[in-house]
């Protein structure tokens, strides 16, 4: 049984991780699932000013006012970025943190910084050619995933605000990291921009190194596999 907290992906939400909430149940799990500000069922909050720090603030939020402690958080994709954040604001409620296929930042990065200059410069275009410029065109999803998911999860996705991928982020605690595991998704594909992440979690102390036959979106794709995953990740 754990305590599960998730830092969700970007254009995405609460709803993209249904078909693992069952899942987490029968194990016994409890699990958290905070929707973004701007995304999901709080589309409604939307405004240019959202950053990375709006983010992170929505979990820590749910860690405090819940009284969460000995929390398993997991951060996908862009989630990372937020994740990341978390464990500097709320470091004694942190067991261990799980990043699946997600950005795992140092101290002064945005995510823009870890796409690189030509992705970035693609997001940014889009985001002017699209609305206000305040925000980023809906992503679209892995090239296998079903038709079905692909009806059901597209017209939920919404805009990610743009400051969200601009803003730095600033680590401040002096406590040390807790335990931190890196699932990579292998059906990525040449170019990847998560495989530096999982080569960074080989090679660097307090970081354990896992693999997923999945693509980006294992959570929808592939979600007995990532239970199964995720089940022995926790008990170590």
């Amino acid at each position: 049984m754990a305590t599960i907290v998730l830092a969700h992906g970007a254009w995405s939400a609460a709803w993209a991780w249904k078909k693992m909430r069952p899942l987490f149940r029968a194990a016994g799990d409890e699990f958290f699932s905070p929707t973004y500000t701007g995304l999901g069922q709080r589309e409604h909050l939307a405004r240019p000013d959202i950053d990375l720090s709006t983010h992170i603030q929505d979990v820590v939020g749910v860690l405090e006012f819940e009284d969460l402690k000995d929390v398993v958080l997991i951060g996908h994709s862009y989630g990372g970025m937020v994740a990341t954040g978390v464990v500097d604001k709320a470091r004694e409620r942190i067991a261990k943190v799980i990043y699946l296929d997600a950005f795992a930042p140092k101290d002064g990065q945005s995510l823009f910084d870890l796409v690189g200059p030509k992705a970035t410069a693609n997001m940014q275009a889009g985001a002017k050619e699209e609305g206000d410029g305040s925000s980023i065109p809906i992503n679209p999803m892995p090239p296998d995933t079903s038709p079905e998911d692909q009806a059901w999860a597209m017209p939920r996705r919404r805009p990610q605000p743009l400051k969200t991928f601009e803003q730095k982020i600033r680590l401040e605690s002096k406590a040390p990291p807790p335990p931190r595991h890196y699932i990579y998704a292998t059906k990525n594909g040449p170019g990847d921009v998560f495989r530096q992440f999982g080569e960074r979690a080989k090679n660097e102390t307090g970081w354990s190194y896992h693999e997923i036959d999945a693509s980006h979106n294992p959570h929808i794709t592939s979600p007995d596999v990532l239970m199964a995953l995720l089940t022995r990740i926790m008990a170590s």
